[in-house]
């Protein structure tokens, strides 16, 4: 019996793609020893997606469907692939073909190998400028320093895993505000690398602003790093080593009040800098803690084709 791959893709607005993404999907995955499914998470898209996917999936059994209520955003959708998915190996892409699908015999080389966990990592963006770019590599950079996890820089969206690993995503890794490639990275196994240059997209935009990309960045360093609750006791001694340094001054420079002036203001300013950096730091967590607390679904599936979910 033919081992069953999982191709989850993420979809939201893509409709100028689609049917490319498929047909060259479709002639990668005509050549493989494995069977496979393709299996599309339609995050809430406004434009025709969702009728080109159902077209799709009417012409062709292997084509499923998971149709979110509205958009719940990009984790949410490979994580319903992920749940959703049923073959011995999994791998997670985008629909806008900056994920190439021609990386995918290579990806089941390593999987009969006995990876279990492939992590794709981009050598080249075509699409991403030179901010992107720098931003990206600033962000590995701290993550890593923060973090007792270590994340393979330029890591991307794109990546494998084995069942097993699929199954422990599914039963233990629940958290409402989620980094999937960061998980996946975390839960052992024997891990590998594939190198990849990413192309440019093939049509549309793309759906991450430098605001999403920021607040992104941030709840990412506080799911994986305590470090910045930690910053109060470093900012607590530096502030307490500066008021000395300036009692010491003042001591010995006494000479008018008038003369101090500018130096109370400043370390004023500087010390409420602190507090609020600090006070912003702990609000972060606070807020993480609270969307936890409140246990609301990751997503909301409307419809699915061509599958039925296993229990």
């Amino acid at each position: 019996m033919k081992r069953l791959l999982s191709i989850v893709v993420s979809v939201y607005n893509e409709e100028a793609v689609l049917e490319q993404f498929y047909r060259e999907a479709g002639q990668v995955l005509s050549g493989i020893s494995w069977d496979y499914e393709l299996l599309f998470v339609n995050d809430g898209s406004q434009d025709d997606s969702l009728p080109i996917l159902t077209r799709l999936a009417a012409q062709d059994a292997r084509v499923k469907i998971v149709s979110f209520s509205r958009n719940f955003g990009h984790e949410a959708a490979m994580i319903a692939g992920v749940d959703y998915s049923r073959g011995d190996g999994i791998v997670c892409m985008d629909a806008d073909l900056q994920h190439p699908p021609a990386c995918i015999p290579e990806i089941l080389e390593r999987f009969e190998e006995g990876y279990q966990v492939i992590n794709m990592v981009r050598t080249k963006n075509e699409s991403a400028g030179w901010f992107k770019n720098l931003a990206s590599a600033a962000f590995y950079s701290l993550i890593n320093a923060l973090s007792d996890v270590h994340f393979e820089n330029n890591a991307s969206d794109f990546l494998a895993v084995s069942r097993q690993v699929a199954d422990v995503l599914k039963d233990s890794y629940r958290e409402r505000v989620r980094f999937l490639r960061g998980f996946v990275q975390n839960v052992g196994f024997r891990r590998t690398t594939i190198e990849y240059e990413a192309r440019a997209r093939a049509a549309g935009q793309s759906k991450y602003s430098i605001r999403r990309l920021f607040q992104f960045s941030v709840n990412t360093i506080v799911c994986f790093s305590n470090l910045p609750l930690k910053l109060g006791i470093y900012a607590g001694l530096l502030s307490g080593l500066l008021g000395m340094i300036v009692l010491v001054y003042t001591l010995f420079t006494r000479r008018g009040a008038p003369r101090g002036y500018a130096t109370i203001v400043v370390l004023i300013c500087f010390m409420f800098a602190i507090l609020f950096l600090l006070v912003g730091i702990i609000g972060e967590y606070i807020s993480i803690l609270f969307t936890e607390l409140k246990d609301r679904p990751i997503y909301i599936v409307e419809e699915t084709k061509n599958l039925e979910r296993e229990s």
